[in-house]
């Protein structure tokens, strides 16, 4: 479920792939990977690709929904707790047109608390309450922190390679627990980039993951950024 609700779910789904279009999938593996990310319950794909675009458009600021600039733990994990601040910050979902006009999303959008329950009830049939213990409670927890680390840690700690004119920086530790994602500088300076490791060595499970999509015919348009992008982002030397 870690690799099925993480990897598949959040940043291939809701990260690459809804929130930059950073490849196109076959609808019916689109909306699959987006259901794997409803599993993680870190939100329905309408609201979390909303927040993260606003992030995005607003990175590091005061409208910046999980702004490291508020300290380490609001960027974490208390801005989620914050209901009115975010309201406040981000209003209603309006930059995620893509996505409401699909009835899909709409559907999950509006029944999302009932498909949490509809899997605690498949892991209790299956295993019981240690079911429930490791496949809800563990590991979306487990996930959670993996991914609000990306918020936090990788606008403290790290390097920068490339010149966003934010916080963003490469951890690698991050990297290998968030399926590459670590990469943040990076992905900050090429948002639209289905790749977030741009290094040999910057290893990349999501990139690696399309890669293999794109073999099979499955994953198209699979976008990359290009020499003339890089240097335009390079630091002056």
């Amino acid at each position: 479920l870690y690799v099925i609700t993480g990897l598949l779910g959040i940043t291939l789904s809701f990260h690459r792939n809804l929130s930059h279009r950073s490849f196109k999938l076959p609808k019916w593996l689109e909306y699959l990977f987006a259901y794997c990310g409803v599993l993680a319950l870190q939100g329905n794909p309408i609201d979390w690709v909303s927040t993260h675009r606003h992030h995005h458009q607003f990175c590091d600021s005061e409208k910046d929904p999980h702004s490291p600039l508020e300290g380490f733990w609001f960027s974490h994990m208390s801005w989620m707790f914050d209901t009115k601040t975010i309201v406040e910050r981000c209003g209603e979902p309006n930059n995620v047109g893509d996505l409401e006009k699909q009835p899909f999303y709409k559907f999950i959008q509006k029944t999302y608390i009932f498909h949490s329950m509809a899997l605690g009830a498949l892991l209790y049939a299956m295993g019981g309450f240690p079911y429930i213990v490791w496949g809800m409670g563990v590991r979306i927890v487990w996930v959670y922190h993996i991914t609000w680390l990306v918020n936090s840690a990788c606008h403290v700690w790290g390097k920068q390679a490339w010149n966003t004119g934010d916080l963003s920086r490469n951890n690698w530790w991050v990297a290998m627990l968030a399926f590459g994602e670590g990469w943040h500088n990076n992905h900050h300076a090429f948002e639209y980039s289905a790749r977030h490791g741009l290094e040999w060595w910057q290893i990349d499970m999501t990139w690696y993951a399309i890669k293999a999509l794109e073999a099979i015919g499955l994953a198209t348009d699979v976008k990359l950024p290009t020499p003339a992008q890089k240097q335009k982002m390079a630091f002056a030397k």
